[in-house]
């Protein structure tokens, strides 16, 4: 995809959904932070629906850490391996005390030393929380980024830094979420839906699907 294509995209995107959000439910960046730990390998549906009985309990590290990891796995016992992110959450939040005052830290370094904190959960909360026009490359991105042929990469890594590159600086702020939502309801893993896809004559994706009959 050359540069007048990406741009293209990006203000199709932006003229469609002017301030695109995640669909993950927070308030405070502590409860942006827990729920995108929450998240791995399960869905925002899923992890909304727990912390909406979770933090009116707590939604603070100290209160966290006074619920207790068991009573606190009761809370999220429906979501994918909830175990371990229990243990994690409640050691995240110690560090937060005890290194942080409390507060989420707004710097890369200190996010990635959190327990189950890796760099897309960093970014997604230097993106949303603190406005870092950062690239969480998930699945979604991921496939987005090599089936149109904005940013082909073997790995997340590689397409993090051309996503990076490629989008105009511009759109790099909300880029992450337009992106994430295009891939969740338009460019579906199993199969897209080119016909329904506003970005279809930018892409350069082969197999277009068609429309199903009656539509």
């Amino acid at each position: 995809m050359n540069p007048a294509k990406r741009y293209d995209m990006f203000v199709r995107f932006r003229a469609a959904n002017p301030h695109p959000k995640t669909e993950l439910e927070y308030t405070t960046p502590f409860e942006l932070l827990i729920a995108v730990l929450l998240s791995a390998q399960s869905t925002d549906v899923g992890v909304n629906k727990a912390t909406r009985k979770l933090y009116p309990v707590a939604n603070t590290p100290q209160a966290m850490l006074d619920l207790g990891e068991e009573e606190l796995k009761t809370y999220i016992q429906t979501i994918g391996l909830y175990k371990t992110k229990g243990k994690n959450v409640i050691a995240t939040c110690k560090m937060l005390v005890e290194l942080h005052g409390g507060e989420v830290p707004r710097d890369r370094e200190s996010l990635e030393a959190l327990p189950g904190v890796g760099r897309k959960t960093a970014n997604v909360v230097l993106n949303t929380a603190f406005g870092e026009p950062t690239m969480a490359v998930d699945t979604h991105i991921f496939r987005v980024s090599n089936r149109t042929g904005l940013a082909p990469g073997k790995n997340v890594d590689i397409v993090e830094q051309k996503l990076l590159k490629f989008i105009p600086k511009e759109f790099l702020q909300d880029a992450h979420h337009w992106l994430i939502l295009h891939g969740r309801y338009t460019c579906k893993a199993r199969k897209p839906e080119c016909w329904n896809c506003m970005q279809v004559d930018l892409c350069d994706y082969r197999s277009k699907t068609p429309a199903p009959a009656g539509i």
